[in-house]
């Protein structure tokens, strides 16, 4: 039975948290189990979530608090510690500078890996994909611990343990991926055997403020309080989705996945929460992105039709729109499917929705949060009939 941490944290005082990093350890198995997790001066990556650049307390990327909480601990096992991240936009060292990680590593002299450096590396064992363009650093680290932020997201319903390491992608090679697995089950089965390639061994989720609605960028800041840590990236994740109000694990593709091909437990019942009762923690009125569930019919070209007539559509908030063209920017379809027009004197994007995969990549990454999903007429009716 996998083992998980449930602790109750109200504030991102540095000292604090770190007491209560250590009790998660001590209910885990204490120094043995660190001593374990990380043998004695093994090359160490801790991989925050840094989606983009981001001012230091932003409830879209990890707490900075969290990540000078977590190399204290660390540093107890091992010298050779470094962090990194490749951002969905923008420039890793700004991103790092301004959430203020980089000045909180250079304290502690861990090292900066900017994931520009490449590798290509198999996955002969795989789910889906056996190919990859992995950046170098959390590839051949010994240890790689995992710092995501819980957050809802548009494409995944949810983003936690598990898909932070889709940062591991260098750069603009994470938009290939999108338009490769425009999918989101497919999308999932390559975040599985991603996490088995680069072997993820420990997750530290940051939910004291989470962000619920419009993620993962522009949602709303959700105080929850909550610190989870595992081994098991799918029983944190499972966890953090029955706190925010998802009652069947089944219902985010990702641990859908896990479980249909064994990838990891998601069940609660075959989870050993220590520390806080799940009961007392779970948040009634957290906002999700997504409701979870999906729609399936036995033809292929039946279920894509409907697909599109009930899936969720992107949609501008003209009122909140700059004009910036980042969402065209970031756009993995060639040719792009957003066109930036101008209509009484600003400038608007436009979606041709016969080629959008869906990928949500331009609300993610939009910097004002002007983009959300919206459900057609009939989209509407269905998941109202589902309730």
């Amino acid at each position: 039975m996998e083992k998980v941490a449930l602790l109750k944290c109200e504030t991102y005082d540095v000292d604090i948290i770190e007491k209560k990093l250590r009790e998660g350890f001590d209910l885990l198995g204490g120094d043995s189990f660190l001593r374990e997790l990380i043998p004695y001066n093994s090359k160490v990556l801790l991989k925050p979530n840094m989606l983009s650049i981001e001012q230091a307390g932003s409830p879209v990327i990890t707490n900075v608090n969290v990540f000078e909480a977590v190399i204290r601990i660390v540093k107890d096992y091992s010298s050779n510690i470094s962090f990194g991240d490749s951002p969905g936009f923008g420039d890793s060292n700004k991103a790092a500078e301004r959430s203020g990680l980089l000045q909180v590593a250079q304290k502690y002299n861990v090292k900066f890996e900017d994931f520009k450096e490449s590798v290509h590396a198999k996955l002969d064992k795989s789910i889906l994909c056996k190919s990859w363009t992995i950046a170098k650093a959390p590839y051949e680290s010994d240890v790689l611990i995992t710092l995501p932020k819980l957050k809802t997201h548009a494409m995944a319903y949810y983003t936690g343990a598990v898909k932070n390491q889709f940062g591991c992608i260098p750069g603009t090679l994470k938009a290939t991926w999108h338009t490769r697995m425009p999918n989101a089950n497919n999308f999932c089965k390559m975040l599985l055997d991603l996490n088995t390639l680069v072997s993820t061994n420990f997750a530290i989720l940051d939910g004291i403020i989470a962000m619920e609605g419009n993620g993962p960028k522009s949602g709303k800041p959700k105080k929850m309080n909550t610190l989870i840590m595992g081994k098991s990236l799918t029983a944190v994740d499972s966890i953090a989705t029955k706190l925010i109000g998802y009652d069947n694990p089944l219902d985010i593709p990702v641990l859908k996945e896990a479980y249909d091909n064994n990838w990891g437990e998601v069940f609660e019942k075959n989870i050993e929460v220590l520390g806080e009762k799940v009961s007392d923690m779970v948040v009634k009125d957290f906002e999700l992105c997504r409701e979870g569930g999906n729609f399936y019919f036995i033809s292929p070209q039946v279920t894509n039709f409907l697909r599109d007539l009930i899936a969720p559509d992107p949609v501008v908030i003209k009122e909140k729109c700059i004009g910036c063209a980042r969402c065209s920017q970031v756009c993995p379809e060639k040719p792009k499917v957003i066109k930036i027009i101008e209509k009484e004197g600003k400038k608007y994007p436009v979606w041709n929705m016969k080629q959008c995969i869906r990928c949500f990549c331009c609300q993610e990454l939009c910097p004002c949060g002007a983009i959300e999903t919206k459900y057609s007429t009939l989209g509407k009716i269905l998941r109202m009939n589902k309730r």
